[in-house]
């Protein structure tokens, strides 16, 4: 792992809210290219276990409105059970292309520490389980790991069974 000083806006954001975090480095190598190989790669460069390392993924529900959830990098976000948890008939995944213009964050690098805008997020239940979890830290090659109850309390965020079986 790399050591590096460097902060980012996620980390700055933190500070600011007083919310303790550590930060976690880790070499980009190009990697795998699928969410779930990408999230497995990022939880073995940490050296830690996948349940408790969280990718970030956004989507658009039938109303217009963006949502983002939070899952274990092993897993799969279940459209149906997505739409269920913030009241919506269906989400979709954003398009890769519209992710940095809505989130500001780009593509392996997006966290929801820190969004342009305050959407509504949802962790998957299973982080409940952990006194603390990573999510990235804002850009590729970093990552923080946060308490889940200073995190649900700083997003107004809430827990719900959305990964698919």
């Amino acid at each position: 792992m790399k050591q590096k000083d460097e902060k980012t806006n996620v980390m700055r954001l933190l500070d600011q809210k007083k919310v303790p975090y550590t930060a976690h480095f880790y070499e980009d190598t190009d990697g795998p290219s699928g969410d779930r190989e990408y999230g497995l790669h990022v939880a073995q460069a940490m050296g830690q276990d996948p349940e408790r390392v969280f990718k970030t993924l956004v989507a658009q529900g039938a109303s217009g409105g963006i949502y983002v959830y939070e899952v274990p990098v092993a897993d799969s976000l279940d459209l149906r059970k997505a739409a269920k948890a913030v009241g919506e008939k269906s989400v979709q995944l954003l398009p890769v292309a519209s992710i940095l213009a809505v989130t500001g964050y780009i593509r392996g690098g997006c966290s929801p520490v820190g969004m342009k805008k305050r959407f509504p997020t949802v962790f998957h239940e299973t982080a409940a389980d952990f006194e603390a979890v990573y999510i990235s830290a804002g850009k590729i090659g970093a990552q923080v790991e946060v308490s889940v109850r200073d995190l649900l309390a700083l997003l107004g965020a809430d827990t719900a069974d959305i990964v698919a079986e």
